[in-house]
């Protein structure tokens, strides 16, 4: 008579593991789920994505990493594509959809090879080889630019816009995005440009049209007493970090006034303390200070009556903004104060823009932070002309950091699959079948562009193919007319960066998960529920009842 063999347990029984080829396929399911849902926001004929939460907040965009943060992912592998739009956008600022779609095409393309049963460790050294000749290829193909290249500066600007909710002004914006990256610009030997240094502030009211760049700073803040003048010319500025106000003491401290007398005494020092603070102020030639800290309301009547304008509680990141326009330097105590530490500007100026209060701090010389105040008709049009904004200010100066740029509209992606193939020539071994499978995946961007626009994916790719095997590196497709056209001589320019971080980053992730083999997934402490990592169904394990 046999013994009922008893299961044995190494995890807690609300654990879910799943290994394996299941493993895997859940995982590349998941991924290409990620990948599936951006994919028709892609190119000029993308469509948007309305993302409602839990508050009934709507968000309408079609950029890839706001759709992908938005939408508040739980799955292990899916959270890695994610991520992967994440460091496009940190590292560039746009091709944030490109690159997700990169990723899910690539695992789609290695879960064919897993079906001819080649092992995933084979794939993950062909995809790497091919990711490094990529690279290659993509450097050696790439055009130069310098800051002096306005017209392609203001092409990349423009391709960045396209198909965005900004379109219909792009031209405007363009040109706002190239000239305040200009200024911007510090070139000493290396190009640097923090691209923090460009303040976006949004204004819902007007149209899109009548999105601005200002030579200075914007600041959400009104003055701080009435009587103060509501235009300063010629201003000199002063930056205080430090509160125009008595301080408190810094310990419990009890004052014992056994006097009328006292009180008054007490009182006309407070009043004496204010006034010096003020006369120091004047004495320095200032006539606008920004203050960091509180101003007290009879600081503020004294400045009032000297026409000096002030404004008080100013953030500390438009401080250090102003600080670079004006060449101020912020004081952290009024007695250290002198003529050198005052930044300048043409106009000060308070101004009512929709139905708020805002400081201009406008025509300052050779300013090293601006100002682009986004208009538009509603908040949802706002947010997305800034997103744009955000794309074409990202793209241009990455142009500018790596001064190399190539041709949109799929013609890269097309040439790139095109060498890949001839390398894989070279190659034995099953790593051959990888690094083609890889080529294939590139060509998802051309298939996506001519999806999303209504043509006929297979016509398209082959049309473009053709032209590149006659040696027409930038031919591309127009999405409007569905022909191939030069995309170079239509102004359809991106910098090199966005294609390089995006086939960086997309290989990565693809190779982490491919190499995948074993999903354990710890269940929550009083058992019952869906673990954390918000498995879907059919990724548990075989079951083991006792």
């Amino acid at each position: 008579m046999t013994k009922d063999i008893q299961p044995i347990f190494i995890m807690p029984e609300s654990t879910q593991r799943s290994t394996g080829r299941n493993a895997q396929r859940n995982n590349i399911m998941a991924a290409k789920l990620v990948s599936e849902t951006v994919r028709t926001t892609l190119g000029p004929k993308g469509m948007d994505k309305m993302i409602v939460d839990s508050l009934g907040d709507v968000i309408i965009t079609n950029d890839g990493v706001t759709i992908l943060e938005e939408m508040q992912i739980e799955h292990p592998a899916a959270k890695m594509i994610v991520e992967v739009a994440k460091t496009q956008e940190d590292e560039v600022g746009d091709g944030t959809t490109t690159a997700v779609v990169l990723a899910g095409e690539l695992l789609k393309r290695a879960e064919d090879l897993l079906e001819q049963n080649i092992h995933p460790t084979v794939i993950a050294k062909g995809y790497r080889l091919a990711a490094d000749k990529a690279q290659e290829i993509l450097k050696s193909i790439a055009e130069p630019v310098s800051i002096s290249d306005t017209s392609l500066l203001k092409k990349i600007a423009m391709t960045a816009m396209t198909g965005k909710g900004a379109e219909s002004a792009k031209e405007m914006l363009a040109d706002i995005t190239v000239d305040a990256v200009k200024r911007i610009t510090e070139v000493d030997g290396d190009i640097y440009i923090d691209t923090e240094d460009i303040k976006i502030e949004k204004k819902v009211g007007g149209s899109v049209e009548c999105t601005e760049l200002v030579k200075g700073i914007v600041l959400d803040k009104e003055k701080a007493h009435s009587a103060m003048p509501r235009q300063v010319t010629a201003a000199k500025i002063i930056l205080l970090d430090s509160a125009l106000e008595i301080k408190s003491t810094e310990i419990d401290a009890k004052i014992q006034i056994t006097d009328p007398n006292q009180l008054q005494n007490f009182l006309d020092m407070e009043e004496k303390t204010l006034r010096d603070m003020v006369a120091k102020i004047i004495s320095s030639g200032a006539n606008v200070v920004f203050c960091q800290k509180g101003i007290d309301d009879l600081a503020q009547h004294y400045l009032a009556k000297q026409g000096i304008y002030a404004s008080r509680r100013v953030k500390k990141s438009d401080m250090e903004k102003l600080a670079k326009a004006t060449g101020a330097s912020i004081v952290s105590n009024l007695k250290d104060l002198n003529q050198n530490d005052l930044g300048k500007a043409g106009l000060v100026e308070e101004m009512k823009v929709g139905n708020e209060e805002m400081t201009f701090v406008r025509e300052c010389r050779n300013p090293k932070s601006v100002t682009v105040l986004v208009r538009g008709g509603t908040e949802h049009v706002v947010d997305e002309v800034k997103r744009a904004m955000d794309d074409a200010i990202g793209d241009v100066a990455s142009a500018l950091r790596t001064g190399k740029i190539v041709a949109g509209a799929a013609s890269t992606e097309v040439e790139l699959a095109r060498r890949l193939r001839k390398f894989s020539d070279s190659l034995s071994g099953r790593e051959q079948l990888a690094v083609e499978a890889f080529a294939t995946a590139v060509e998802v961007i051309p298939r996506t562009l001519a999806e999303n626009a209504g043509l006929d994916p297979i016509d398209v790719l082959t049309e473009l193919k053709s032209s590149h095997d006659k040696e027409k590196k930038w031919a591309g497709i127009n999405v409007f007319t569905g022909k191939v056209m030069d995309a170079w001589q239509n102004g359809v320019i991106e910098p090199l960066k966005i294609k390089t971080q995006a086939i960086s980053s997309a290989s990565e992730v693809a190779i982490m998960i491919l190499r995948i083999d074993d999903v354990i997934a710890g269940g929550p402490d009083q058992g019952g529920g869906v673990p954390p990592g918000g498995m879907p169904p059919g990724m548990g394990g075989p079951g083991m009842d006792m």
